[in-house]
């Protein structure tokens, strides 16, 4: 079984924490491991392989991730295959083409990135369930038992009043899917007496061609556009890379509209295992029990959530109670508790004002490292760039600024035109506007430096590649 894990999202619920470019899956918030490392943990215990359909722009950020636990995990993680999509356009073409990269007989769990399971011991019951069913032809979802009418989620509907713990209990026929419902939908769906409501997990399981037959029969579109995308590919060792322009003539839609709401081979397995997509600031709060310590000062304050990207940051609170607080370099967030899906209220509003906000933060994480723009304003940047060992910028050249490098820790190699020096801390090289020049870290500690531009223009898209090890030219 190959474990299709889905990791184009952006998490903008979770915003100031979760960005285009970092996303809520990416973010290290459990015990120092992201939820697309603890998806990959989970998985690997239940399945042969693993599939990783990604944004181009993630695709550095879930291999490094996936280098990291390869140090303490087994080794197959390393042999991962990826299917890098230019743009997103939803959940059906995203399975369609990875269902396409594989044996048309391959059975295939399919998970969202981003979700957390604390009980793995029932989730692997209901995994090895599902497979069951899926060798049997069906198309299986999985349903959570909702312990409260939640507006977040999507809801399926079965064909019977059930008790979850029905250790027997096999799958159930789907009557239909619900979407996210308003509070007093939500409340008539939990006191239902003929039919029984499951929150949607987001989770499948089925045979890679017994997929696309469905796809084609329901959304012929969408597979056919997805066929031809695929045939189209580009493959490099292992990592299947789709066409821009290929990708967006494919429609976009969930594969819940494009099949599962079609099809009649689709069964739901209830599953108990202690669930949430993490989806929500209330749900992040249940989540990550932070100790506030000394640096979180509170009078009059209580049953309050926390966050700070400064570890030593103090936060004192007066009067608050049941109030999240999301504190990050560039970014405040302050909302009631029971209020904070309406951070997608917040965000549309800065897709207009300030949009660099939403797709990174204060440090970006790019194939070679990081960068963090210290200070900036009208003709000047200053940066603290950080150059992984063995990694290196790509061959560039800038129209309107020049650079200074100063080194700080580590040995840099540096080309400038023709010339090739070595830079060690506390030495320094200079870059004209227009001169071709490259960074390179050969040594086997991180390279750190300030680099100061100055220059009319010191926006990102100020680069013009020329080569580059990532196939950004």
């Amino acid at each position: 079984m190959t474990n299709i894990i889905l990791c184009g999202g952006s998490g903008t619920r979770l915003w100031p924490i979760s960005r285009t470019l970092m996303p809520k899956q990416f973010v290290k918030l459990f015990n120092d491991k992201s939820l697309f490392q603890l998806t990959v943990e989970r998985n690997i215990k239940v399945c042969d392989k693993t599939f990783i359909v990604s944004n181009t722009e993630q695709y550095f950020l879930a291999l490094d991730q996936l280098e990291e636990l390869s140090n303490n995990s087994q080794l197959s993680i390393l042999n991962s295959q990826f299917l890098l999509e230019p743009i997103g356009r939803n959940t059906a073409p995203a399975i369609a083409l990875a269902c396409m990269a594989l044996d048309k007989d391959e059975i295939l769990l399919i998970t969202p990135s981003d979700h957390l399971i604390k009980d793995e011991k029932e989730y692997q019951k209901v995994v090895n369930r599902a497979k069951e069913l899926a060798k049997q032809n069906y198309l299986v979802t999985f349903g959570i038992e909702p312990a409260e009418p939640n507006t977040g989620y999507g809801y399926i509907e079965s064909n019977e009043k059930l008790k979850i713990k029905n250790e027997k209990l096999e799958g159930l026929d789907v009557v239909k899917f619900h979407e996210k419902p308003d509070l007093e939908t939500a409340k008539k769906y939990l006191k239902q007496n003929t039919t029984h409501f499951f929150w949607n997990s987001g989770m499948f399981c089925f045979k890679a061609g017994v997929f696309l037959k469905e796809l084609k029969k329901y959304s012929p579109e969408i597979y056919k556009a997805s066929k031809e995308a695929f045939d189209n590919k580009i493959t490099q060792e292992k990592t299947i890379k789709i066409q821009r322009s290929y990708m967006e003539a494919i429609p976009s839609d969930s594969i819940d509209y494009a099949v599962m709401e079609k099809s009649d081979r689709v069964k739901v397995i209830p599953s108990d295992v202690k669930w949430s997509d993490v989806g929500s600031f209330d749900s992040l709060s249940e989540e990550l029990k932070l100790d506030n310590g000394e640096l979180r000062i509170e009078e009059d304050s209580k049953d309050n959530f926390y966050y700070s990207d400064d570890k030593k940051k103090v936060i004192a609170t007066i009067g608050l109670e049941d109030y999240i607080v999301v504190d990050t370099k560039d970014a405040l967030l302050i909302s009631k508790k029971g209020q904070t899906q309406k951070v997608k209220n917040i965000v549309n509003r800065l897709k207009t004002t300030h949009y660099p906000l939403l797709t990174t933060h204060s440090v970006v994480h790019r194939p070679w490292g990081t960068y963090e723009t210290l200070i900036e304003d009208n003709g000047y940047k200053i940066k603290r760039i950080v150059v992984k060992p063995g990694k290196r910028l790509s061959l560039q050249k800038h129209f309107h600024r020049n650079e200074h490098w100063i080194v700080v820790s580590g040995t840099a190699t540096v080309t400038v035109g023709d010339e090739t020096k070595l830079i060690r801390p506390n030495e320094s090289t200079y870059i004209k506007m227009g001169e071709i020049h490259r960074l390179s870290n050969e040594g086997k500690i991180p390279v750190v430096l300030i680099e100061a531009q100055v220059g009319e223009y010191t926006d990102e898209d100020d680069i013009v590649r020329i080569e580059d090890d990532y196939q950004r030219t």
